[in-house]
């Protein structure tokens, strides 16, 4: 028998909550953009199993599907293998997952277009400023070179990324991407590609190759510069 998930702090429901606690509360009070992705899936859910309140149901479904990533692959059946989660519940989220995709979709001319290095550095240089980690970003794009969903960040070390192959793609095959742009910072300042991100590169573009998913480029972003490797030459084959 399977024990129930552990908890850091004792069982309360919904209505024991504090006004800011909740999650449709704090949604209509300070906006969407506050709330957790279990709060987010919570609101959907709208409700929780015995022992179990909603929010904690939540994290406990996007736990079993691997993330929100793993969540969005996920049909109605695998989402049903979760304790608690019905036929009605389970349709509720890949509706909202679906009507996500398709607005994704939408006016794909408002979307970055990431054809250039000077696209992607105009575009990642934001995210990295004041970054004292070395951090990896995988932009999924489209046939046209725009951008679909939002820059995915792969958490690294102090001077190091360590990644694989399933962690790069997984979001860019969920969009269903046809190429990928890599980014990452130096928080030296100094965007000269080390020997391992020439390393990590190859590896990288031989699994795109296999996957059917092109890296365009990989982006090394330092203290308002960068080298595109693509068009330096190191980690892709010369053709």
């Amino acid at each position: 028998m399977s024990e129930a998930p552990a908890r850091s702090s004792p069982y309360r429901t919904i209505r024991e909550l504090a006004d800011d606690e909740r999650p449709r509360e704090r949604l209509l009070r300070h906006g969407p953009e506050v709330l957790s992705d279990a709060e987010l899936v919570a609101i959907l859910l709208g409700s929780g199993v015995p022992g179990e309140n909603v929010v904690d149901l939540a994290r406990r479904m996007i736990d079993g599907a691997g993330g929100l990533a793993g969540l969005l692959r996920s049909d109605a059946a695998a989402l049903q293998r979760t304790r608690g989660l019905g036929p009605a519940k389970a349709a509720q989220v890949i509706a909202a997952v679906e009507l996500g995709r398709r607005a994704g979709r939408l006016d794909p001319d408002a979307r970055p277009l990431l054809t250039t290095p000077e696209a992607v550095f105009a575009l990642m240089g934001p995210f990295f400023a004041g970054k004292t980690k070395e951090q990896l970003f995988v932009l999924a794009l489209d046939t046209r070179g725009r951008l679909l969903g939002t820059p995915v960040a792969i958490a690294g070390g102090v001077s190091a990324v360590s990644v694989r192959a399933a962690e790069v793609f997984r979001e860019a095959m969920v969009l269903e991407a046809t190429s990928a742009i890599l980014a990452h910072n130096h928080p030296s300042g100094d965007p000269r590609p080390s020997p391992q991100d020439v390393s990590v590169t190859r590896d990288m573009v031989a699994a795109g190759e296999l996957l059917g998913i092109a890296v365009l480029d990989h982006v090394v972003i330092g203290q308002g510069r960068f080298v595109s490797m693509k068009r330096e030459g190191p980690g892709f084959a010369k053709r």
